[in-house]
């Protein structure tokens, strides 16, 4: 579980109007006269990445009147990566919910008032009834119109949502929608109402299937009386262009690759590695196995990879500010192609497992990504991520490192290349034999180019003797 520092507005009874700071948020007033409340604090949206701006209540775990204690899991914070628990750090009672569950808010904007302690939790809702905060916030005793009925999409992690008024029987609970990110999307760009959508992955989740099949015409009346779609974004046409619109999923991964690329002092190497004895114990190893779970060239260059880590450790390793962090274990991210855009399921301690475990592994995550079925916890971001462009015939690429990792390895097409013949007893000069370029991006804050000059060839004699 994640845990976020309280973006917390500490007010006193003495003043009426006071500038409250709110963490990687914007500064506002409070518009309400405090003289007749007690000591309170106000909760504000945090920021849950260097470039989030905006997110979505999904869920409140509490409701006016609870206490809780620290670690209490106060409210499901939704953003276009993922989906994660706001946990308190301290001890309170919720006075007042400032901010209904589905509503898209700014980072800072005041979302709960708590109080230390209450004898009375009905004396105390009752005393806050009138507060309300100015900086995008509404006073919970407003009830909500048409909820929202298109929450923004979250392409790399499990979503949960508030249903709409109508929601689905098979929807679990009778405030909540289970969507997976790219049903969300889908359902998003052609204007459908997720909640009204029959789910049919696990535990009544709707997945991509659920929203390509499904057809508004089959809706009932009350679906197509509910509240208004907000319509899909279209292309405008202009003389002699065309301008796309982009979604915030997009702008988000724009937000941090510009930040990663203007932040984090790049380098890169590059290796041609030759792969002859790999694909022939690779054809060795698939014999014995079913097609279906036959081994790919990608798992063995995991592997190979994990392998190099243990060999150069230094390179396994996080930038933290104040010190370089070296994890004992390797967690690799792989990019898969999730409709338009990209998900990165991460593989955990590849280095511990073997090339079957690894093989199932790589295989279940990208079906799970394709699928929108994977939950939260196996996108998290690893040490290190890999990149595989050889589908697409790209021979070589240097990818943005991912923070807070410290290295990206980025792998091309297989090629048959002429190259040398080491063998003084053949009269053939030359010999063909197929060879892979692979260029890793270092971030040089962490690793030295002398330990990434020794990381790479670590990776080449691994693939080109993997039997060693």
């Amino acid at each position: 579980m994640f845990r976020f520092r309280r973006a917390l507005c500490q007010v006193r009874t003495a003043s009426a109007s006071r500038t409250l700071p709110q963490a990687h948020g914007p500064r506002y007033q409070l518009g309400a006269s405090f003289s007749s409340f007690p000591d309170h604090e106000v909760m504000g949206l945090p920021a849950l990445s260097p470039t989030m701006e905006a997110g979505t209540i999904g869920a409140w775990n509490v409701k006016e009147g609870d206490s809780f204690e620290a670690g209490t899991v106060i409210a499901e914070i939704e953003t276009d990566k993922a989906t994660m628990g706001f946990e308190a750090q301290d001890p309170g009672v919720v006075a007042k919910i400032l901010v209904q569950s589905g509503t898209e808010i700014s980072v800072g904007t005041p979302i709960l008032v708590v109080v230390d302690d209450a004898d009375d939790a009905a004396a105390l809702v009752a005393q806050f009834s009138s507060f309300e905060a100015s900086g995008g916030a509404s006073p919970a005793t407003a009830p909500a119109a048409p909820a929202p009925a298109a929450p923004a999409p979250a392409p790399a992690a499990l979503v949960v949502t508030p249903a709409a008024p109508a929601a689905t029987p098979a929807s679990g609970s009778g405030d909540r929608v289970f969507a997976s990110p790219l049903a969300r999307t889908m359902a998003r760009e052609k204007g459908f109402d997720v909640s009204q959508i029959p789910p049919t992955g696990p535990k009544n989740r709707v997945v991509a299937a659920d929203v390509a099949g499904y057809t508004p015409a089959a809706a009932s009346a009350a679906a197509t009386a509910s509240a208004t779609l907000p319509e899909a974004p279209t292309p405008t046409l202009g003389d002699g262009f065309t301008d796309l619109p982009v979604s915030e999923a997009s702008r988000e991964v724009a937000a941090r690759m510009t930040l990663a690329k203007q932040q984090i002092p790049h380098y890169y190497l590059t290796v041609d590695i030759e792969l002859g004895s790999l694909l022939a114990t690779r054809a060795r190893l698939n014999e014995l196995l079913p097609e279906e779970e036959a081994l790919t060239v990608n798992d063995l260059m995991v592997k190979a990879a994990a392998l190099a880590m243990k060999s150069v450790p230094d390179v396994n390793a996080s930038w933290m500010e104040n010190f370089v962090r070296v994890y004992n274990r390797c967690d690799i991210n792989f990019l898969v192609g999730v409709g338009d855009g990209l998900a990165a399921p991460v593989i955990k301690d590849v280095g511990s497992k073997g090339l079957k475990t690894i093989s199932d592994e790589i295989r279940f995550a990208a079906n799970g990504a394709m699928e929108g079925t994977l939950a939260q916890d196996e996108y998290k971001c690893g040490t290190f991520t890999m990149v595989n462009l050889g589908m697409y015939g790209v021979k070589s690429a240097s990818p943005i490192v991912t923070a807070p990792q410290a290295a990206v390895l980025a792998l091309g097409t297989i090629e048959e290349r002429v190259l040398p013949n080491d063998d003084p007893e053949s009269e053939v000069i030359y010999r063909l034999a197929p060879v892979l370029t692979a260029t890793c991006s270092f971030d040089h804050r962490v690793v030295d180019g002398a330990v990434g000059a020794q990381w790479l060839p670590a990776f080449k004699k691994l693939v080109e003797k993997p039997l060693s």
